[in-house]
């Protein structure tokens, strides 16, 4: 497998424990020189505090290069230029933007609709400072009403500025190169960096799955169940697995793999450790 550049997505913990889970995952993971780290966007009340604070953490304490998730939700323009402001402030130079969801219990979204006006704000009030990064969805946004239109909205977010596009996660990489084909006919000529999931619990990724709309193929779904409460076999075969899926991509042409880690190191390194 040729070299590529690798990046993780982090959450921001939000308890003790969540903490300490994080802490003792860095030193594994920073061992693997990722180009970049992100950290997702807390919608609702810890929109201001948690994320930028695990920003400055990872770059202060641990000397990555760590870039935050920006959100449509709830966020006024006053807020997200502060929060610019913020993060060109501790030295970032890359920002991921998202619509995102909106949490329950809100009833509207913030100043910005979607994610392209989103990106075009950074761009016109910051424009310059930060590599923007956004979402594509190689099996069609579980919101979209249907393929061509998913494909519009991604490219009125690169229409508006962005830089980049980290996939939503997948297993099947032929859906990938399709995506990818039909976004360069569509005149989209941004990187698209497949998102990563590797698979530690079946449950726990089918409840993603069915939140996100990735597909678990039946056959990996079928294996999965197979192994019952075979914890560690489940492990060594879904890394196998995930670990093929990388190295195909690759050698297909992708341009970096995105690591979507929950905070964890044993699951992406097994996966890492199986790459050629």
């Amino acid at each position: 497998m040729a070299s590529v550049p690798i990046s993780f997505e982090f959450f921001p913990p939000k308890t003790d424990e969540q903490r300490a889970t994080l802490e003792a995952a860095l030193p594994r993971l920073k061992a693997l020189a990722p180009e970049y780290v992100s950290c997702t966007f807390g919608a609702g009340g810890s929109t201001l505090s948690y994320t930028p604070e695990t920003i400055r953490h990872l770059r202060e304490e641990h000397g990555l290069d760590a870039a935050p998730h920006l959100s449509c939700m709830g966020g006024t323009r006053d807020e997200i230029r502060a929060l610019l402001d913020r993060y060109k402030a501790m030295g970032c130079k890359r920002i991921v933007a998202l619509r995102g969801d909106l949490p329950s219990g809100m009833a509207s979204y913030g100043d910005f609709r979607y994610a392209s006006d989103l990106v075009e704000f950074i761009r016109r009030e910051r424009d310059g400072t930060f590599h923007i990064e956004v979402a594509c969805y190689p099996e069609v946004h579980p919101q979209s009403d249907d393929a061509h239109a998913d494909l519009r909205h991604f490219k009125a977010k690169v229409d508006a500025g962005a830089n980049g596009a980290i996939t939503q996660y997948f297993y099947n990489p032929d859906g990938y190169f399709r995506f990818v084909e039909a976004a360069r006919r569509e005149g989209i000529a941004v990187p698209i960096v497949p998102g990563i999931m590797p698979i530690a619990n079946f449950s726990q990724l089918k409840r993603f799955s069915d939140l996100c709309g990735a597909e678990i193929p039946r056959w990996l779904a079928k294996r999965l169940h197979a192994y019952g409460d075979d914890v560690e076999s489940i492990r060594e075969f879904a890394a196998d697995v995930v670990a093929q899926l990388c190295n195909r991509l690759v050698s297909g042409g992708a341009p970096g793999l995105h690591f979507y880690t929950l905070n964890r190191a044993r699951a992406t390194l097994a996966v890492t450790d199986r790459l050629s």
